[in-house]
């Protein structure tokens, strides 16, 4: 009829569901994707790790052999332990600049915070006569810390590297403030821009590479400590 208009409906397209948004964001081959945020968030999480667990079994080995260094040593990393991370990445940037370095050198140290008492504890656990065995069958010093005591202490360190990991893992995303937060990147994204998606993401894979990691930590301490099972099923 004329003088009338037909209205067609209109249709509006709604923000992409949580799977569309993980396909179009997983790998975009730019700077940011899902993909690359995972890479950066194993970096900075696996490096504190390793770093921290190969200058802390020195400091706890020397921690062992001269015992009036263990009481400050500790202190001086509860110390660090206790600092916020914020300000912490805050007054590095100055030194280590907006970058990876300035996420791991405190994750590193909190680490140590963990990792020394435990391998200090670890050693602390090898009974007397088993030391005194290995000294009678003429075992040197580094035969015998290596070959006896260290996978004794395997059980203690392990359980404080658990605890590492985990921390590591969920720390990290704190960097995302300057920038530098692997996985965090999500949730920053997320509150310029509300949107769920990227948060649940977020959460998802960090808990995720905290379970795979804590796994992965039980399988060594099974597989470097074999006589526990034999013990467990005797």
């Amino acid at each position: 009829m004329s003088g009338e208009r037909m209205s067609l409906p209109m249709v509006a397209d709604g923000p992409p569901s949580l799977w569309e948004w993980v396909a179009r964001n997983w790998d975009t081959g730019r700077v940011g994707s899902i993909k690359d945020l995972l890479g950066d968030h194993l970096v900075m999480s696996l490096a504190p790790i390793v770093v921290g667990l190969l200058l802390a079994l020195p400091l706890g080995l020397a921690s062992v052999r001269w015992r009036w260094l263990y009481q400050p040593t500790t202190g001086l990393f509860n110390v660090v332990y206790a600092l916020p991370s914020l300000p912490v990445f805050m007054l590095l940037i100055s030194v280590t600049g907006l970058s990876k370095t300035t996420v791991i050198i405190p994750l590193t140290f909190y680490a140590m915070a963990v990792l020394i008492p435990a391998v200090v504890d670890g050693l602390g656990a090898v009974p007397d006569h088993v030391r005194q065995s290995a000294v009678a069958m003429g075992f040197t010093p580094l035969r015998r810390l290596v070959q006896v005591e260290l996978p004794i202490a395997v059980p203690v360190v392990l359980a404080g590297l658990r605890v590492v990991a985990v921390s590591s893992i969920s720390l990290v995303s704190v960097g995302a403030l300057i920038g530098q937060g692997g996985l965090g990147m999500l949730f920053t994204r997320a509150y310029q821009n509300p949107f769920l998606p990227p948060v649940i993401v977020g959460i998802v894979l960090i808990v995720a590479l905290a379970l795979v990691a804590d796994g992965l930590l039980v399988l060594a301490q099974r597989l470097l400590t074999p006589w526990v099972r034999a013990r467990r099923t005797s």
